[in-house]
């Protein structure tokens, strides 16, 4: 059986959203993150060396990375579902929201987490107005402006057709879910009305409300 090793307030709610739309049968295993470090436990290298999550387990099988996972899903219990046919523009669309999600539009994301919290950190009392003003000057000149782009991008591409990879709801939009619900996290102005109504019908599906009751809390929803 699938085992899904979810961290809370993590990628892995994706992975239970998607055996959730595609009714497949799985078990949770579930890991707390270090409240004051945020970082995953230790024991989640028994699973995978790198200690991060998602990742699941079948069988002999050791997959982690949310894209690795889908794909290996999506192979193995998809049969056709949640993924356009080879060879379609549809299908070419998928493959690069997939890509995307992890590959561009986390960075500025985990960009501005990173300096929101740079002056809350323990330093000397000296040197907190310098830490304050360079993580300022940094989101003022480049994360908050490319944050702003990637948010024009999703809006206008939301504007072409319901879903990112076309009119038919597919595991890419679950795989941008994560990255859009983190700017509406964290910088819910930068978002457009498309944008937001996107989030609003994945809130709605009922794989989704599922995968959070049996996840349990999920912070990015905050």
């Amino acid at each position: 059986m699938i085992t899904v090793h979810h961290l809370n307030n993590s990628r892995s709610q994706r992975i239970l959203w998607l055996l959730e739309e595609l009714g497949s049968e799985y078990q949770i295993r579930k890991y707390q993150r270090d409240p004051q470090t945020l970082l995953a436990p230790a024991e989640l290298r028994r699973v995978h060396p790198l200690g991060k999550s998602p990742v699941i387990t079948n069988g002999a099988d050791t997959i982690a990375e949310s894209g690795a996972i889908i794909e290996y899903l999506l192979d193995s219990y998809g049969n056709g579902r949640l993924r356009p046919a080879d060879g379609t523009p549809a299908r070419r669309r998928y493959t690069y929201w997939l890509h995307y999600a992890e590959g561009s539009a986390m960075t500025p994301l985990l960009l501005k987490l990173i300096f929101s919290r740079l002056p809350k950190g323990p330093m000397p009392f000296p040197i907190r107005p310098v830490v304050k003003a360079v993580a300022r000057r940094a989101q003022e000149t480049f994360i908050d402006p490319q944050l702003k782009a990637h948010a024009d991008y999703w809006e206008n591409e939301l504007g072409k057709s319901r879903w990112f990879a076309g009119e038919e709801f597919t595991a890419a939009d679950i795989q941008m879910s994560f990255p859009l619900e983190g700017a509406a996290a964290r910088a819910a102005e930068q978002l457009g009305d498309k944008t937001r109504a996107f989030l609003g019908r994945i809130h709605e599906r009922p794989a989704y409300q599922r995968a959070l009751e049996k996840g349990g809390q999920y912070q990015m929803l905050a």
